[in-house]
């Protein structure tokens, strides 16, 4: 009887053993797949300094406090944007690779013959993170004081007038043969390597026109160095607010804002997915981050990972359209 009792005894010992044992594997395995459990990068595909290094970083900031890991900021630059996405795309799908594009990144098919990558295939959405506003300016010795104003001199002097970029096939550029498609006239094309010297020939009168984004221009304006006619933005822009979009200025249909936002390898889990799209716009909406943003001309903006996939989409149409009919060469 009492060797029965003890065989009963050391057989419940043993199932609660296993059960701790399970338990903690258990446990183990939920610890090792808690994400992230290691440092973070985030692959930027443009320079420090400017809008989207900055958000990026803002958001890698905060995710580190929030995660309790590590973001690691790497600069990847060149080509447009392209060098930094093609090292992306070649990364795991495990959350541990973020790619991080402007606007550029939905151009660059229209303007590169050959990608190095897919822009599609190769790539799942999170969030769209900032809209960066572009205003369109003259310089105060141009005689049109409005955008119709402007609009009719061109057309009376058609490919004569000429309008500076950051350099061909940039969203400057295609901002500006954009209007030229959709209000019916003919500027003339001067390209410049980046927004800096494109500031600077409309600043010196060479050339009176321009589109270039807000914080590049907006305090010459204010400072009646340069005349502002329109946004490029659907809706009025938070950093500028006084200043109407070209879309409602006789120009309908028209929208070349530049954005920023988050991507990641094809093949990353839903679930991941999910988590970064919350986390991302959680550290986004924050008031520091929003106001901080705001600043220098970011507007948050947040979305869903399928309504950011299918505004990229729809501009790789959109820009590969203006590109074919400016004639715009491809490299």
């Amino acid at each position: 009887m009492f060797k029965a009792t003890r065989q009963r005894t050391a057989i419940v010992v043993r199932a609660a053993l296993a059960a701790t044992v399970l338990a903690a594997a258990s446990s183990s395995a939920i610890a090792a797949d808690a994400f992230p459990n290691r440092p973070v990068r985030f692959i930027v595909t443009f320079p420090p300094g400017g809008g989207l290094d900055l958000m990026s970083r803002i958001v890698g900031k905060t995710l580190t406090e929030t995660w309790g890991q590590q973001v690691i900021i790497d600069n990847r630059i060149g080509a447009g944007g392209t060098i930094g996405t093609a090292l992306a795309a070649k990364a795991a799908p495990n959350g541990y690779t973020l790619l991080f594009v402007s606007s550029s990144h939905a151009i660059n098919p229209a303007v590169y013959r050959k990608l190095p990558y897919d822009t599609e295939k190769e790539f799942v959405p999170i969030t769209l993170t900032t809209l960066a506003p572009h205003l369109l300016v003259v310089h105060p010795s141009f005689p049109a004081a409005t955008l119709i104003e402007l609009i009719a001199l061109a057309k009376a002097k058609p490919g004569t007038i000429p309008y500076v970029s950051g350099g061909i096939g940039s969203s400057t550029h295609l901002a500006g043969e954009l209007l030229k498609s959709l209000a019916g006239i003919d500027l003339l094309h001067v390209p410049t390597k980046g927004t800096g010297p494109a500031v600077t020939e409309i600043l010196s009168g060479r050339i009176p026109i321009t589109i270039a984004t807000v914080p590049s221009v907006l305090s010459h304006v204010k400072a009646g160095k340069l005349r502002a006619l329109g946004l490029t933005s659907t809706r009025r822009s938070a950093s500028a607010p006084e200043y109407l979009p070209i879309a409602d200025q006789g120009v309908p249909g028209y929208e070349a804002a530049s954005w920023h936002g988050a991507l990641a390898p094809r093949g990353l889990p839903d679930s991941l997915i999910k988590q970064l799209n919350r986390d991302i716009n959680a550290a986004l909406l924050q008031d520091a981050n929003k106001e901080r943003l705001l600043r220098e001309g970011l507007e948050v903006v947040g979305s869903t990972p399928q309504q950011f996939g299918t505004q990229i989409s729809t501009e790789i149409k959109r820009w590969k359209k203006v590109v074919e009919t400016a004639g715009i060469p491809v490299e």
